[in-house]
């Protein structure tokens, strides 16, 4: 019998543990090859971990909740044969098939251009590399670049991690903050979603542990208190920290949509029956954001401290809903490449696995614009949270039928119209209303000009 080690996979640059929420096999239990092992968290994504070997389970050396490193051995696994050098133990699991490692490596590679800046409040400039979660860490306790660049690091190539941060701080030699008043004082790290929606810890030393909460007139007969869910946590961690970060200002605008409200109408039956796919609003719509982020650049960038990176590729999030009532943002990738019918394919397809639970990391992740469709639950328009680092998010409002004036050559006469409001909330740290206005603008001119005889 061979051992075989099961390890954490990649999941991106930025992620850099994932928490094992459920053991799916037991001690003892066979294995066949690709079979679910075992679920991870990484953000909000849930994913399973299969195996590359048939077996027999012989150990299991973490829990549920454990915190695991990418690359860290998570269960052996007994096989008859002895793995093969390109299988063996020092491989590294795939997310389900073997092209979701290679998707995720590419943009490894691709985000490697981006630039590493300086944690804010740190003098001076660095060449070397430091990742994001150890700039905000430096950034907290008001540690210098020249302080950070002196620490000597574990990582690849020299570099700063976690651990070495942390225990500089601890030391010594690191400049101490006072602990707050009340509470109990320890290292808590909150999960928040940064570049490309991947997770990022924001750890912060000395943080006092609140108690629950008794309400501004205590408790009456009947009050529950729950805590929040994981999932919960993040959200309220990355909604305060996007409001925190940018300055958000919001442009309202009204289009009128009802050719495309009859070009559905017209189509929809015939584009299911060719296409196997519903036709929904939401794809033409992301067809008409994509085509507006061609022409005005200036909106498909994100932030990095003082630096401004413009994207090369249009990646649309767009927020969809999670079995648990929570929201997720999938990434369309390359969204400026497709036609209607690769659109509705993406839509359907990420909105899909999203309500089963099975998106990817790698679902997430890339995003440089997000479209949020609140017209769902009913709402006329809504001003919604920059999804960092990105500079700004589309609001889709409901459809209604309002009575409008209608121009025509022999005069102005009402009407009853399909019209809905476009909610354009961007980052006015580096957007102007000029900007964020035109880009705006230029959606509506795209969904109003939408031709009602085209094909699909």
């Amino acid at each position: 019998m061979a051992k075989f080690e099961l390890k954490l996979p990649k999941m991106g640059e930025s992620v850099a543990e994932a928490t094992i929420t459920n053991w799916l096999k037991k001690v003892g239990e066979k294995i066949e090859i690709d079979e679910a092992v075992l679920e991870i968290a990484t953000d909000k994504v849930d994913s399973e971990i299969p195996s590359e070997v048939s077996g027999v389970l012989s150990e299991i050396l973490f829990n549920v909740d454990d915190i695991v490193k990418v690359g860290q051995t998570i269960a052996i696994i007994e096989t008859e044969s002895p793995p093969t050098p390109e299988g063996g133990a020092q491989s590294e699991v795939n997310l389900n098939i073997s092209e979701s490692v290679k998707s995720i490596e590419s943009s490894i590679a691709k985000s490697t251009d981006i630039v590493s800046t300086p944690p804010s409040g740190a003098g001076g400039l660095s060449d070397k590399f430091f990742s994001p979660l150890v700039k905000n860490i430096a950034k907290q306790e008001g540690i210098s670049i020249s302080e950070l660049e002196s620490i000597n690091g574990s990582g690849k190539e020299g570099r700063v991690t976690k651990e070495d941060i942390l225990n500089y701080i601890k030391s010594p030699l690191a400049p101490k903050g006072g602990i707050p008043s009340g509470g109990k004082s320890g290292v808590i790290q909150d999960e928040v979603k940064t570049p490309n929606g991947i997770i990022q810890q924001n750890t912060t030393i000395n943080k006092p542990q609140p108690a629950p909460p008794l309400g501004a007139g205590g408790l009456s007969n009947g009050d529950e208190i729950v805590e929040m869910d994981r999932m919960r946590k993040l959200i309220s961690g990355y909604m305060m920290a996007s409001i925190n970060t940018s300055a958000h200002v919001q442009s309202f605008i009204e289009v009128d949509v009802t050719n495309i409200w009859k070009w559905r109408e017209k189509n929809k039956n015939a584009f299911e029956k060719r296409e196997g796919e519903k036709l929904t609003f939401t794809p033409i719509f992301m067809e008409a954001v994509a085509k507006a982020l061609k022409d005005f650049p200036g909106m498909n960038i994100s932030v990095d401290g003082d630096y401004i990176i413009k994207k090369k590729n249009i990646n649309l999030g767009m927020a969809a809903s999670l079995p648990n009532g929570n929201l997720i943002v999938p990434v369309i990738k390359n969204a400026d490449q497709l036609n209607l019918v690769g659109m509705a394919k993406a839509v359907n397809d990420l909105g899909n696995r999203a309500k089963a639970g099975k998106l990817k990391p790698d679902d997430t992740q890339g995003g440089t614009y997000t479209v949020t469709n609140v017209g769902t639950f009913g709402s006329v328009f809504g001003t919604p949270i920059i999804n960092q680092p990105q500079v700004g998010i589309l609001a889709l409002g409901a459809i209604r039928k309002v009575p409008a004036v209608i121009e025509t050559p022999e005069g102005d006469f009402i009407g009853i119209r399909n019209k809905m409001f476009l909610s354009h909330s961007y980052d006015h740290r580096v957007v102007d209303g000029a900007l964020g206005g035109s880009f705006v603008k230029r959606v509506a001119d795209y969904l109003e000009a939408f031709d009602i005889n085209r094909d699909f």
